[in-house]
């Protein structure tokens, strides 16, 4: 017999600040849709008809990597946090690509009640696909911002699959206690806020006979053993919407990388470097993140957009 959920041993901890239980305490919907034959869960928060948010994970990750941020717009906008095909609460597929996703993304974006073109916010490999929407899906984005992802080497996340360091062979963990104890992030990174991980890490797995399991699908990594630079980096110069990169300060987009960055954009994206944080920064530095979001959003609200040369 197949273990209880995950989520009926989940309390977050008394010593958690009071802005985690708040954002936690935000009350949000499950959303499922028909993409392409595969089931594709999002979360929404905040009301049905605002301007609207989509959040984007990273590889391996999922929407509930951004919870405790994004649940922090809901009284402003309507909130999409979407599960990726083979991530999270949504369905595998035999064949996965950038250009599906981002057709995901689009079609929890509609569904989920948001009103006129919404701001993409993606992570790591959430980026690219961020990168991917923009420009694939121009007249249907309003903003996209990056965080902490560089286009222009191989994502962490595949390196790791031809390494065979981690999103290997499945493995059942007996209990839950064991599976934390193998919880790690691609790339792994020195500091950490304990009571984000739990939450993340409970969110993570599936009950199956005998045991836990990740609910990621590794033929995604698998499937992208070239790198996602090759199918990424080509949509960098189509983006025409506004544009925000947010690098971490210990992360893997280098000042050398951002440059390169911005001037595959035009030279019109914001770069800002987030202090102390980790290419993960919802995990060691979320306040910092989540401030620097505001402020994007705040300026974009009360600014006009540069023109690319030649546009």
């Amino acid at each position: 017999m197949a273990p209880p959920d995950p989520l009926s041993s989940y309390v977050v901890p008394e010593d958690a600040p009071a802005w985690f239980h708040r954002a936690l305490a935000v009350p949000f919907d499950d959303l499922v849709i028909d993409v392409a034959g595969c089931p594709i869960h999002a979360l929404t928060f905040g009301p049905p008809g605002a301007r609207g948010l989509v959040f984007i994970h990273g590889g391996g990750a999922h929407a509930h990597w951004w919870t405790h941020v994004a649940a922090s717009f809901a009284d402003e906008f309507r909130v999409v946090c979407v599960d990726l095909s083979g991530h999270g609460d949504s369905g595998h597929r035999e064949t996965y690509s950038l250009e599906l996703w981002t057709d995901e993304v689009m079609a929890a974006a509609e569904a989920g009640g948001i009103d006129g073109p919404p701001v993409i916010i993606g992570h790591s490999m959430g980026g690219f696909v961020t990168i991917a929407t923009a420009a694939r899906h121009a007249d249907r984005v309003a903003g996209a911002v990056v965080c902490d992802s560089p286009v222009n080497q191989p994502d962490p996340e595949v390196a790791s699959y031809r390494l065979k360091e981690a999103f290997g062979r499945p493995r059942t963990y007996p209990d839950l206690d064991d599976a934390f104890a193998h919880f790690r992030t691609v790339p792994s990174q020195d500091h950490y806020l304990p009571y984000v991980m739990d939450h993340v890490f409970h969110r993570s797995l599936h009950a199956v006979d005998g045991g836990w399991q990740w609910k990621f699908d590794r033929d995604v990594f698998a499937q992208f053993g070239g790198g996602m630079r090759a199918v990424a980096l080509p949509y960098l110069p189509e983006v025409r919407c506004r544009f925000a990169l947010l690098r971490s300060e210990h992360g893997l987009v280098t000042r050398d990388i951002g440059r390169s960055m911005y001037e595959g954009l035009g030279r019109v994206a914001t770069v800002v470097e987030l202090p102390e944080a980790g290419h993960h920064a919802m995990l060691d530095q979320p306040l910092i993140l989540l401030t620097a979001l505001r402020t994007v959003l705040a300026d974009w609200d009360h600014s006009q957009p540069l023109e690319r040369p030649g546009r």
